[in-house]
């Protein structure tokens, strides 16, 4: 009977002993989620309600409301396309619009179902206000004399600790970099923000035209990064993405419906602030130049938690999500 108890014994302490190593592993090396709940309240940065563009589709086939919630550009980015873009909600055009294009593994597209789709049957486009801007293409990065404009051109760069690997080995990709709760990329003297998931980008037809920003996609697969500096970048989902990277893809070319009873209506976009008193969504991000934010992508890149064996020791700049957190609002 002694002998069967020492043999219990050493099998119960087999079992013990990996998950005390686990719980030390946890608390020595927290998960990316857990550095971010410990964040305190003044390292989160509330998104003004001017800055949210929230699209409302038409319900589901449940009869479930479906709600899109995208955080605009900060300046000094894409400026011309943002000044465009609450033009376009203020005067309604999307109302009556739907989602047009979605194309697996890279984007879904909204807007004038006519615009820029040839399969779609439509022979008229929807009038665009007259006061657009026309934004050139060098607006596409920002360079030397914008740079006083934005913390993040010098003296915003990621923490020194963490190595943020490219795509591809080419310096065209540039030096990631996050400020203001953005990711970007950096290289010489230019600054510009990059396709990431969620990435909401201005449609476009050929060089030299740079689209008014009636026409917008989001990023639903790996991240384009081809697009940087040739299509503007004027935003990103922060809730409800869920709502078209579930939609079916599209049988046309580029993933464009050919079928109209597929397209999903839009029954409204409106900007965050001029929606009634009290029914605005209010969202916060974390602080990207504080030591949670430091801390939380070094966790990123090297996941060291009991479920990794061995730390990446670096991530690509999209790997790495600005953490956004809803605070109130319908």
């Amino acid at each position: 009977m002694r002998k069967m108890a020492v043999t219990i014994s050493l099998a119960a302490l087999a079992v013990t002993t990996p998950l005390q190593a686990q719980e030390t592993q946890k608390t020595e090396f927290p998960s990316p989620n857990a550095i971010v709940d410990t964040a305190p309240a003044s390292e989160w940065v509330t998104i003004a309600p001017s800055d949210l563009l929230v699209m409302d589709l038409a319900p589901d086939a449940a009869g479930e409301p479906r709600r899109v919630i995208i955080q605009l550009m900060p300046a000094p980015f894409s400026q011309g396309w943002i000044g465009n873009i609450r033009k376009l909600a203020a005067a309604k055009f999307w109302d009556g619009t739907s989602i047009n294009r979605v194309q697996d593994n890279y984007v879904v597209q909204w807007g004038d179902a006519g615009y820029d789709n040839p399969e779609s049957g439509e022979t008229e486009q929807k009038a665009l206000p007259e006061d657009l801007e026309t934004v050139p293409e060098s607006e596409y990065a920002i360079g030397e004399s914008s740079k006083n404009d934005y913390c993040g051109y010098h003296v915003c760069p990621l923490n020194n600790s963490v190595r943020i690997n490219q795509v591809l080995t080419t310096s065209e990709y540039g030096t990631g970099s996050f400020s203001a709760g953005w990711p970007l990329a950096l290289q010489g003297n230019q600054a510009w923000p990059v396709h990431c998931y969620g990435a909401v980008g201005v449609g476009r037809n050929y060089s030299p035209d740079t689209g008014s920003g009636a026409e917008l996609y989001t990023v639903i697969g790996h991240a384009p990064r081809h697009l940087d500096r040739n299509i503007a970048v004027v935003g990103r989902i922060i809730e409800g993405i869920e709502h078209l990277s579930s939609l079916p893809r599209g049988k046309g070319q580029l993933g464009f419906y050919a079928d109209a009873s597929k397209r999903v209506p839009i029954t409204s976009i409106r900007l965050g602030g001029a929606l009634d008193e009290g029914t605005a969504p209010a969202f916060e991000y974390l602080d990207t130049n504080s030591e949670v934010f430091a801390k939380y992508a070094d966790a990123r890149a090297n996941r060291r938690d009991p479920f990794f064996i061995k730390p990446a020791g670096g991530a690509d700049i999209c790997n790495i999500p600005v953490p956004v957190r809803r605070v109130s609002g319908e």
